[in-house]
């Protein structure tokens, strides 16, 4: 008797078959992996120095999402270190520099000309991803990235929107409005810098239609990149004060699953995601605990895409045809 012939395996399903991701974007353009490299550059914030505000955003503690939240290093030196860990664990040769601690271009240019410079003058860096808020882009900085452009560098400018609803941005401190996230987006494409807003899933008082809202209104835009991450509540902030009183509760994985498929069915194809989650240091997280594993968010968010059958710029009327490889 001869053994039964066996069945093919599927192959595993991945959310890059469904998604355009900024991994697969880089890899497309440069034929290799390209990793960021976040980098605390020491810089501040207007919104807890007093010139916009104190105490900054209500949900702000920067150690959530910074590696290097207490005195920093120098550039120079977290590249060499973040660069080791990513070589060894993915095998990337090139890095983008991502300065993303707090406001970062918030200080004297001659100041931010040098940080950025010594970033670019490693060899194996070849572009730059700034955060910032929209209120804090002057015409200088935008000058200084767009002459980095020009060199070749890869460039981004990543705006912290959150929301575009200004009651809500107001209600969490922000400290500025959309206007102004439309007036930094207009000003960075009038010099080719590519955009990327960033975007919090489930802020209080937001659910699915604020989310699909801020979405459109960044779209009509025409951002290049998205950041998509959930709320999460932190030690240290006043959102934390909110839900030990029961006053904010935050989203559930299935419900942020959701409404970031519904995120990406409503982006054109040719927009990039950045990000589908965020996480929290453990130490610092109080809620929702799934912000802790970003693997089991971004498994679930492929999940949902997967059980519609769909993939980005399915439901986006003035999209061209999605250009993604189906999954398996």
């Amino acid at each position: 008797m001869y053994p039964a012939p066996s069945q093919p395996t599927a192959a595993p399903r991945v959310l890059s078959a469904r998604v355009h991701t900024l991994g697969q974007d880089l890899l497309r353009r440069y034929g290799q992996r390209v990793h960021k490299l976040a980098i605390n550059a020491g810089f501040t914030c207007p919104n807890r120095d007093g010139t916009k505000g104190t105490g900054g955003c209500t949900f702000c503690n920067n150690q959530s999402f910074s590696p290097n939240a207490q005195e920093p290093p120098g550039v120079t030196e977290q590249i060499a270190a973040g660069r080791a860990v990513l070589a060894r664990r993915t095998g990337a040769r090139r890095f983008i520099a991502y300065f993303q601690a707090y406001t970062n271009t918030y200080d004297r240019i001659e100041r931010l000309r040098a940080r950025y410079d010594e970033a670019l003058a490693i060899p194996d860096v070849v572009g730059l991803s700034v955060g910032t808020r929209p209120d804090c882009v002057p015409e200088a900085v935008l000058d200084l990235l767009a002459g980095y452009r020009a060199q070749g560098k890869e460039v981004w400018l990543e705006l912290g929107l959150q929301s575009a609803d200004d009651r809500t941005l107001r209600r969490v401190n922000r400290g500025h409005g959309f206007a102004e996230f439309q007036t930094a987006t207009r000003a960075a494409h009038r010099r080719g810098i590519k955009v990327c807003a960033h975007l919090i899933v489930g802020l209080p008082g937001e659910g699915r239609e604020a989310a699909l809202m801020t979405l459109e209104r960044v779209l009509n835009l025409g951002v290049e990149g998205l950041k998509v991450h959930p709320l999460h509540v932190v030690r240290h902030t006043r959102l934390a004060l909110e839900w030990e009183r029961g006053d904010y509760v935050p989203l559930d994985i299935d419900e942020y699953a959701g409404i970031c498929a519904d995120l990406v069915e409503q982006t054109p194809p040719a927009v990039v995601f950045h990000r589908l989650t965020g996480t929290a240091s453990r130490s610092i997280l109080l809620a929702p605990q799934w912000c802790a594993c970003k693997w089991a968010v971004l498994n679930r968010i492929e999940a949902e895409l997967h059980r519609r059958d769909t993939r980005q710029g399915a439901r986006c009327a003035d999209a061209d045809p999605p250009r993604l490889a189906r999954s398996a």
